[in-house]
């Protein structure tokens, strides 16, 4: 098994692993909000909007407070182990859930899978970066986010679900399902440094390398990574808004449609779109970036300007075209956008700091997430209108990140290494 990460295909071969993990990864987050009157019926404080956002929010605040010490632990141990251990910890608790009768007990843990769940994005890209090279690394990249575009659609049928088998059975099943596939990548999975190699070098060069503090404080004086961390997060506000309650506006905007078909209709409407978008937009920015060394940043700029009219259109919509067109529309732009961010990241932080990169910036989105998750359920207890119009105004945000990418994102390197960096 050693010798498996030489072949050829072992690149690919992990992006097909951990294609696996995102899916089951979202599955489980997007299965709570569209199961929502199921658990609701058996735990009434989730009946409340304003209580359900609190029990997403909580997952989220705690995900974006341990995603730096993740990707930091990503950074200096074994990433396979790490992926591996959030995998299966995440799963046992999603088994847990089938045993809550209170609304603490399912705050609690879902706080707990916000640790746990974190250690796993930082480690993931970061271990795809370092088995593809800059010709590949955005398509890889963009395959692996299908994974989590196809795991929120199959979770657009949590209600579905949780109906013909009841919601405790499907929280019961698919952490089993995760548990067991953590064995799959016990097997296949390798790392592309050993810690043996990776000690090796950090004693080559203690002469000459700067530690861990002082990479960080390079990182900080970046002006570009500054840039990168508000571009990362402001998109977060409505990619996290659709995650969570595009299934409530569908229900509660379109005349006659019940959650059972709100549910998969907005989900698999969003999460169809955003696969060809990282799928396009991996193939174009991995061209683009042969001809220009922003082309992964314009990319990146074209799906945001996508994502614009479409969040106004979505907030504004009554009818079943509009809404779902423009859930298309803004799906493909956020896949043009979500398929560059690792990519982009590498062209300004070399690979010892982009797990700990990356986990800021995965700090940064998911606090917006939980910040207008948690607002979002406010408003929705006093009217739908509310929703509508807080999709139509996080089009006009957009409009800061699109100006700020494309006046300060000018990479000078496709690849960041050390050296350039420390210099």
């Amino acid at each position: 098994m050693s010798k498996l990460k030489e072949k050829n295909w072992y690149p690919w071969l992990v992006v097909g692993l951990l294609w696996v993990v995102a899916l089951l990864n979202y599955m489980d987050r997007q299965l709570l909000s569209t199961m929502q009157a199921q658990i609701g019926a058996d735990i009434t404080e989730l009946q409340s909007a304003e209580n359900f956002g609190r029990l997403m929010a909580a997952f989220l605040w705690i995900y974006g407070i341990f995603s730096p010490i993740a990707g930091s632990i990503a950074d200096r141990l074994s990433r396979k182990w790490l992926i591996i251990g959030s995998l299966v910890v995440w799963s046992a608790v999603t088994t847990a859930m089938a045993w809550c009768t209170t609304f603490e007990q399912m705050w609690w843990l879902r706080a707990t899978m916000g640790v746990s769940e974190a250690l796993y994005i930082p480690a993931g890209l970061a271990l795809i970066a370092e088995y593809h090279t800059g010709r590949t690394r955005s398509l890889a990249v963009g395959i692996h986010m299908t994974g989590i575009y196809i795991g929120q659609a199959l979770g657009g049928f949590g209600e579905t679900l949780s109906i013909g088998m009841s919601w405790q059975s499907v929280f019961h099943y698919l952490g089993l399902i995760g548990i067991g596939y953590g064995l799959v990548l016990m097997l296949l999975l390798q790392d592309k440094h050993t810690l043996r190699e990776k000690a090796l070098e950090r004693r080559q060069h203690a002469a000459t390398a700067p530690g861990l503090g002082s990479s960080l404080r390079s990182l900080f004086r970046t002006p570009a990574f500054w840039v990168l961390l508000f571009v990362f997060a402001v998109p977060s506000l409505p990619g996290w808004a659709t995650k969570n309650w595009l299934p409530t506006l569908f229900n509660e905007n379109l005349d006659g449609i019940t959650m059972s078909t709100a549910g998969p209709l907005s989900t698999i409407s969003i999460a169809a779109s955003s696969f060809v978008g990282v799928l396009v937009g991996g193939v174009i920015s991995d061209r683009w970036l042969r001809r220009d060394v922003r082309g992964r940043v314009y990319t990146g700029a074209i799906g945001l300007g996508m994502m614009i009219p479409a969040l106004v259109l979505i907030g504004l919509g009554s009818s079943i075209v509009s809404l779902v067109g423009a859930t298309l529309f803004f799906g493909i732009g956020y896949g043009l956008f979500d398929a560059n961010n690792m990519p982009i990241l590498c062209q300004f932080v070399p690979d010892h700091l982009r797990s700990t990169a990356y986990g800021f910036m995965n700090m940064m989105g998911v606090f917006a997430g939980a910040l207008i998750t948690q607002l979002m359920g406010a408003w929705a207890d006093k009217g739908a209108e509310n929703l509508g119009l807080t999709f139509a105004l996080l089009g006009g945000v957009l409009v800061i990140a699109l100006a700020l990418e494309l006046i300060f994102l000018k990479p000078k390197h496709a690849d960041m290494k050390a050296e350039h960096f420390h210099s």
